[in-house]
């Protein structure tokens, strides 16, 4: 690892370590937090998604309600969710769900107690108590098929909303439903609505009023090509098995599909890692002499790898990708070398072992030369100066509103949920104008070969049936194997059926040869029984 040190006496070794981690861990979280608060205030969940309210008819809007979507779960895109909203009245963090209590008020059964929410249905929650991800999950283990969370809240900039409820608290933006870091066994999806609109709905189901909500998903779709990218890190363990996997689809989408790999660096002048008098205030965790930094995958400042060494492999791959694959939006060789990485370099030992990296670029036949010049000339890693590369990649993050890792857009849509090859390849092919999809789209999305129908750009099952060769060379093999069994079966039969006749004769008719003595009874019978029997 390398690892950038401040000169100290040796006896004050332990305490620097232990002065420079408290520093550290403090700048990157004052870093996290100003990062997250400008997200908040500038994302705009609804360009993906819209919430509308159906019925009543007089909660309608033309075009729809604000709202937030959540960063967990797996949305239907390019579909919806049309069903009856049921309130909990619970805030839902007790994960024993009672669906017979809540509103609207449903008929009795035979033991006098209220019907369950009849399934499918959206349910409705309050906000508090608990994490988003934790109400999400409770109402999915209860059967609902979407959640909307009720902010109790008012934003500060809707006065109408805070003088009616008379609060002193307001918030200034509606907060990001993130994932909490549980949240990957979460299948359905989730909005937070804004109080003032929560509370018509709420006042609806109260009054036992029905209410339908549709929570629709759509990606944007501009031509017959679609952009989508990937917002990551080198040490980022999550997009691991996608970049691994994902290299044979995009090589299938060609020129349809143009990716954009991004890697996530953090700014070091915002976060005062690089203090005033021009010094590293982060120590290993930035280049640049503080203006470019990433968090220490193994938490550990003086042993395994560096946050240094995360920001140099990060400009290593931007760098990579200008090379092979900017011009074609394919960038075969990126993935190679990120395979071999994976395979050979990822681990404390090896992640920044330069010969390491030289066995990736040969196996992936990348000039390690063009790679140095480039990362030299966008400004190097080591001076208190600009890279012009990783500048680009920062002001890229903010205007995208990227705030969870690892993130992947398509159409400038952010994908919700896991990180999957299936997911991605789905938005992909949802993301064309209707009637352009390329033909790996139409053959290979719910292909059961997957794989296979990605390697032959034909599914194997397409159809729902077979080719008409094979099933006309399996109907001729299975008349084949039945034949030969009859036929065997036949002469087996016949063999034995002569062999008890002849047993019969044999015992039963010993007869008198032409010399005139009594031949064996057997002697006739191997003769088949063809004697006159008659003298």
């Amino acid at each position: 690892t390398h690892n950038i040190m401040i000169s100290k006496p040796q006896s004050k070794t332990k305490t620097m370590t232990l002065f420079r981690t408290s520093i550290a861990a403090t700048l990157l979280l004052q870093l996290l937090q100003s990062t997250a608060n400008v997200v908040t205030a500038d994302t705009a969940d609804a360009v993906s998604s819209r919430l509308q309210v159906h019925v009543p008819q007089t909660l309608f809007r033309p075009e729809g309600y604000d709202h937030r979507e959540a960063l967990f779960g797996v949305p239907p895109y390019g579909g919806s969710i049309a069903q009856s909203v049921y309130y909990a009245d619970s805030d839902l963090c007790d994960p024993t769900v009672d669906s017979r209590k809540g509103y609207p008020i449903r008929a009795k059964d035979g033991k006098g107690q209220m019907e369950p929410w009849p399934t499918p249905y959206i349910l409705m929650v309050d906000r508090g108590g608990c994490s988003f991800v934790q109400k999400v999950r409770n109402a999915q283990k209860a059967g609902a098929a979407g959640v909307v969370i009720a902010d109790n809240t008012c934003l500060c900039s809707d006065h109408d909303c805070v003088s009616a409820n008379g609060e002193d608290v307001c918030q200034p933006a509606e907060p990001i439903m993130a994932d909490d870091g549980s949240g990957g066994d979460i299948s359905i999806p989730s909005f937070l609505m804004f109080k003032v609109d929560a509370d018509q709905i709420i006042a609806e189901v109260r009054a036992n009023h029905p209410v339908q909500v549709e929570m629709q998903w759509a990606l944007p779709q501009p031509d017959d090509r679609v952009e989508y990218d990937l917002w990551t890190t080198p040490s980022d363990p999550v997009s691991k098995e996608f970049q691994k996997k994902f290299k044979p689809i995009a090589e299938a989408l060609g020129d349809r599909a143009y990716f954009t790999p991004h890697m996530y660096v953090y700014d070091g002048i915002k976060s005062n890692c690089q203090g005033f008098d021009g010094e590293n205030m982060c120590f290993n965790l930035c280049t640049n002499n503080g203006r470019y930094c990433a968090t220490d995958p193994d938490n550990d400042l003086d042993h395994g790898i560096s946050g240094a060494d995360v920001v140099k492999e990060s400009l290593r791959r931007v760098c990579i990708w200008k090379q092979h694959g900017d011009s074609d939006g394919i960038g075969s060789d990126w993935w190679d070398y990120v395979g071999q990485f994976m395979e050979r370099c990822d681990s404390p030992d090896y992640f920044a072992n330069e010969d390491c990296v030289k066995d990736c670029y040969k196996h992936a036949g990348i000039d390690q030369v063009v790679i140095d010049n480039c990362m030299r000339d966008s400004g190097g890693l080591d001076k208190d100066q600009t890279n012009t590369f990783l500048d680009l990649e920062m002001q890229a993050q903010v205007k995208r509103g990227v705030v969870i890792l690892p993130t992947a857009f398509v159409n400038t849509v952010a994908l919700r949920g896991g990180l999957s090859v299936d997911t991605v390849f789905t938005a992909v092919c949802n993301g064309y104008l209707e009637g352009t999809e390329p033909k790996v789209c139409t053959e290979c999305e719910g292909c059961a070969d997957f794989d296979q129908c990605i390697a032959k750009k034909k599914c194997k099952s397409s159809g729902g049936g077979v080719s008409p060769h094979m099933f006309m060379g399996s109907i001729l093999f299975i008349s084949l194997i039945f034949g030969g069994a009859a036929f065997w079966h036949y002469r087996k039969t016949r063999e034995d059926m002569r062999e008890q006749v002849r047993g019969i004769l044999a015992e039963y008719m010993p007869l008198e040869g032409d010399d005139g003595q009594v031949g064996s009874p057997m002697d006739f019978a191997k003769r088949g029984g063809t004697e006159n029997l008659m003298g």
